[in-house]
């Protein structure tokens, strides 16, 4: 009995416990309903031109002392499912920020709405964090009011591609990994929630004032260069107005919310990887922030 007791002892105590097979099953697979494109079909070069390399694998885009790189669809959208497979870069990537977001900064700038998935890099021997983040008219006005989570996941993302995805449709912002729900951040007035067309952009950047351990750690540059990889590109979106588009849907039921096994798997995320909730924040003034 005692190798028996050890066994499910050092089971318990280990860092994935009975994690360590991964999230329970979500049922339903949104990425499965929107059909991948080319880089060309969907996106263009943005900045950084001489700091990205498309070929037959997929994108390359990277960091080092003179730029950064980042690109930008052709098209901007109403609602939708927009997502990329990534492969982040191991080692010491403090400071380095590799993102999929929507945005419409050029159009609005200092009023702006974004619907943010960022990877803040990292030091050795620690894991990336997936920062999730909603602003809502304006961020770049001296008002910035950040909605952020973030998690760690239950793998390690330099080792393969990932599925990361943002489905926004005008009731809800549900983010998923692999196609397991990690968040929904729901409409609960107009004044919380971006309304506005936004464009999908991508790109890695150096953000040592804050991305890591707030600021605690920079980029390194004798790291360089620092690595971002995307493939599997997803757009499912409205464009424009069009009534005749139908917003994309999370769940099976085709309307808004999760089925109660996504939920589940949601809610196993969030118990096991949730390392920050702008909501749970004490030092936050939740004044600006009522949905919480």
């Amino acid at each position: 009995m005692a190798p028996l007791f050890l066994s499910l002892l050092f089971l318990f105590m280990s860092p994935l416990g009975n994690n360590a097979q991964g999230p329970p099953s979500p049922g339903y697979y949104p990425s499965s309903r929107v059909a991948s494109v080319g880089f060309n079909q969907g996106f263009r070069n943005l900045w950084g031109s001489q700091h990205q390399r498309l070929d037959q694998d997929g994108l390359t885009i990277w960091l080092d002392r003179t730029s950064g790189s980042g690109f930008k669809s052709l098209n901007s959208y109403s609602s939708g499912y927009f997502g990329a497979a990534i492969k982040l870069q191991p080692g010491y990537t403090a400071g380095v920020i590799t993102s999929l977001y929507l945005s419409n900064s050029e159009q609005h700038p200092g009023d702006h709405d974004e619907i943010d998935i960022e990877f803040l890099g990292t030091t050795e021997g620690k894991p990336y964090v997936l920062q999730t983040n909603v602003y809502v008219r304006g961020s770049g006005d001296g008002n910035i009011i950040g909605r952020e989570m973030k998690i760690h996941l239950w793998f390690d993302p330099t080792k393969d591609f990932h599925n990361y995805a943002i489905l926004w449709n005008p009731s809800e912002i549900i983010y998923f990994v692999d196609d397991v729900p990690i968040r929904r951040y729901a409409r609960k007035s107009d004044a919380t929630f971006p309304l506005r067309p936004m464009y999908v952009y991508g790109s890695i950047w150096d953000a040592s004032s804050w991305a890591t351990e707030n600021g605690k750690y920079k980029a390194d540059y004798n790291h360089q260069p620092f690595v971002g990889k995307y493939n599997n590109f997803k757009i499912g979106g409205c464009r424009g107005g069009a009534a005749s588009c139908r917003p994309a849907s999370a769940s099976p039921s085709g309307g808004p919310g999760l089925s109660r096994q996504q939920l589940a798997a949601l809610a196993w995320v969030q118990s096991n990887y949730k390392v920050y909730d702008y909501c749970k924040d004490s030092q936050r003034d939740h004044r600006l922030t009522p949905e919480c």
